[in-house]
């Protein structure tokens, strides 16, 4: 093969090679073409490394970037149990293809591995950049088993035991119909059943849920421990000082949309979770999108995240290979 992989510029803690870049062994090669020929180096990219770039590929539609992730051998997945708003992106090449978090493009989202504040995550997830945005607007990555590896010792094994998530469904939130995609209180019982989630069925149609999740996993190929939760999305200190003052006078704190807490229930004070962020920023890598640009990361080694940006921006995903621990952790 005549592949190309070479670095690029971008800003990363020293030592990291995130991610991989591949670029075409000749202009306008397509990149559906990308996962026939250079399979195998991708997948070496991706259970060491982590992630790849590919960049300088034609990818003429979003139903190219359908096909692309669909040739590695997995259906491409349905965006269920929802924790932010995503709509599905019509494509020539079929279902699985959505629209990234939609945010006000002010907002920063910050690290995480997609649903990791679930049981059930995709083990592959990709990103397709068909207009980059004119002032940032980057999707910054990082080693989740760096991440583990620079938390203090004192936060795992307070973590260890799990997190609890608790959510409450109404109009500060996305709907629960949205979340679970039907408006049947029993289809939602039974998923919840199945996923190990308790639920609550509240006043004026609201719904509370409550579920302890993995704070550290091993990945199932590699056997290497990551860190894997969303505890610092979802905890109350994560809204900002005007917002979450608005939010605990109105609802009260076990009503706010979400929270977390310790495996045995107890409150994680926000001291805590400025520990957990630090060592996320410490191993942040961050890069400008090019339009045409794919990415793809093995959801389990690398978390993602969104930044602020001005202008037009369309960034569109696809995930595949469920995993899980409906078992236990």
């Amino acid at each position: 093969m005549n592949e190309t992989l070479t670095r690029f510029e971008r800003h990363a803690p020293e030592g990291s090679e995130l991610p991989v870049l591949i670029t075409p062994s000749r202009a306008g090669q397509d990149v559906r073409e990308a996962a026939a020929n250079l399979r195998g180096a991708i997948d070496d990219a991706l259970f060491g490394v982590g992630g790849v770039l590919l960049r300088d590929f034609s990818v003429p539609d979003v139903g190219a970037f359908q096909q692309f992730a669909a040739a590695f051998g997995h259906p491409l997945l349905k965006y269920e149990f929802a924790s932010t708003p995503r709509s599905a992106v019509e494509s020539s090449g079929g279902a699985g293809i959505y629209t990234s978090t939609e945010y006000p493009a002010h907002q920063h989202i910050p690290l995480h591995n997609e649903q990791a504040y679930t049981r059930e995550w995709p083990m592959k997830i990709w990103f397709h950049c068909v207009t980059a945005s004119q002032e940032g607007g980057e999707t910054p990555i990082a080693d989740s088993r760096a991440v583990y590896r620079r938390m203090p010792r004192s936060v795992i094994e307070r973590f260890r035991p799990g997190i609890l998530y608790v959510r409450n469904f109404g109009e500060m939130d996305v709907p629960w119909q949205k979340v679970f995609n039907t408006e049947d209180r029993a289809a939602v019982e039974a998923f919840c059943t199945r996923t190990g989630i308790a639920w609550e069925w509240k006043e004026n149609d609201g719904l509370r849920t409550r579920q302890l999740c993995q704070a550290v996993e091993t990945h199932p190929v590699t056997k290497e421990t990551v860190w894997f939760n969303q505890a610092h999305l979802f905890h109350i200190s994560a809204r900002s000082p005007e917002e979450r003052e608005v939010l605990e006078e109105l609802y009260g704190i076990e009503n706010v949309p979400r929270n977390t807490f310790h495996a045995d229930g107890s409150t994680i004070s926000d001291a805590v979770f400025d520990e957990v962020r630090a060592a996320l920023e410490a191993e942040t890598v961050s890069f400008a999108w090019q339009d045409g640009d794919v990415m793809m990361l093995d959801n389990m080694l690398i978390a993602h995240a969104r930044n602020p940006f001005k202008g037009p921006r369309k960034v569109v995903v696809a995930m595949a290979e469920p995993h899980g621990n409906l078992d236990g952790f």
